[in-house]
């Protein structure tokens, strides 16, 4: 069984549409249609994440940065080699 992965996020809120923009430095940077308020962009990316990656949004988790645009989430349920081809497919 996949133990899970931890990622780095830089999230743009407010994108015209959701999608993975790719890879810069350590971070992965994803745009969301979400706007920044009451926590509606966290909701949306706990979404998103989870169907970029095949799992359910309750395998996804923020584990640091609620009110900021740099994120640690981890992921349940794949290995990071499924994670890097999935946002690979993303990308593209």
């Amino acid at each position: 069984m996949a133990s899970g992965v931890k990622l780095k996020l830089k999230v743009i809120p407010n994108a015209p549409r959701d999608e993975v923009v790719g890879w810069r430095g350590e971070a992965l940077t994803i745009k969301l249609s979400a706007p920044a308020v009451e926590g509606k962009a966290n909701h949306g990316l706990v979404k998103f994440l989870a169907k970029v990656m095949g799992v359910s949004p309750r395998d996804v988790e923020i584990l640091k940065g609620d009110t900021s645009r740099h994120k640690a989430v981890s992921v349940l349920g794949i290995t990071a080699e499924e994670a890097r081809e999935r946002i690979r497919a993303q990308v593209g």
